[in-house]
């Protein structure tokens, strides 16, 4: 006998793992469960549908309900259209750090400088393996200015407070050659989204007001 669907999936970016975690365990989403597909697809993003696509057809028996925390990162739309066939919702924004910044903060750090690289708590933990290997910048140092010669500026979107992240992002920005700016974010709406995606699973019934576990 076919076990019933129950519960609901939030099929994430690795690089939200940590995030997600924390406002699961404070908000006590016991009915959320969270697959995660790996980081190292931002380098291909052309690959993201396809892999969010595949996630959706395994889960799609066993869970109730589906929700994608990811951003178009670079898909170019088509992770829109792998969802609205599949009928599945993700969270609003073109990507990590619009919906971490919250699309005022983000649109108004894009407006002073364009060219603005950005770091986020994971992306500060996982640097070297993400950025210089994932990059080749380790092997092939001379092709740096060719990856960043167009950035000004590095922004770290800071989701919490963790002793010395300050000091190491500023070191990165140096390393590349870039202004620094810290952005205190907290998890933007990475929160709300999710709280949204469980009242929809739950029925739009009243829920106890939702911990952000800064």
């Amino acid at each position: 006998m076919a076990q019933e669907a129950q519960g609901i999936l939030i099929i994430a970016c690795g690089a939200l793992a940590h995030d997600i975690a924390a406002l699961r365990r404070a908000n006590q989403w016991l009915q959320m469960d969270v697959t995660c597909l790996p980081p190292e697809l931002h380098n291909r993003p052309e690959k993201i549908p396809g892999a969010v696509r595949e996630q959706i057809h395994a889960a799609r028996a066993r869970y109730q309900s589906i929700f994608v925390a990811y951003g178009d990162c670079g898909t170019g739309g088509e992770l829109d259209r792998v969802l609205e066939q599949e009928r599945v919702e993700r969270i609003p924004g073109a990507h990590c750090y619009e919906f971490l910044a919250t699309s005022a903060v983000f649109e108004r750090l894009t407006e002073a400088e364009i060219g603005t690289f950005y770091l986020t708590d994971f992306l500060l933990r996982h640097f070297e393996r993400l950025v210089m290997r994932g990059l080749g910048l380790d092997r092939h140092p001379e092709l740096l200015p060719t990856y960043f010669g167009n950035y000004r500026k590095l922004v770290y979107l800071a989701q919490s407070e963790v002793p010395g992240a300050d000091e190491r992002a500023s070191a990165i920005a140096a390393r590349l050659g870039l202004r620094y700016e810290c952005c205190r974010t907290g998890r933007g709406t990475l929160g709300s989204s999710l709280a949204a995606a469980m009242r929809r699973h739950e029925g739009a019934r009243p829920t106890a007001a939702v911990a952000w576990a800064q």
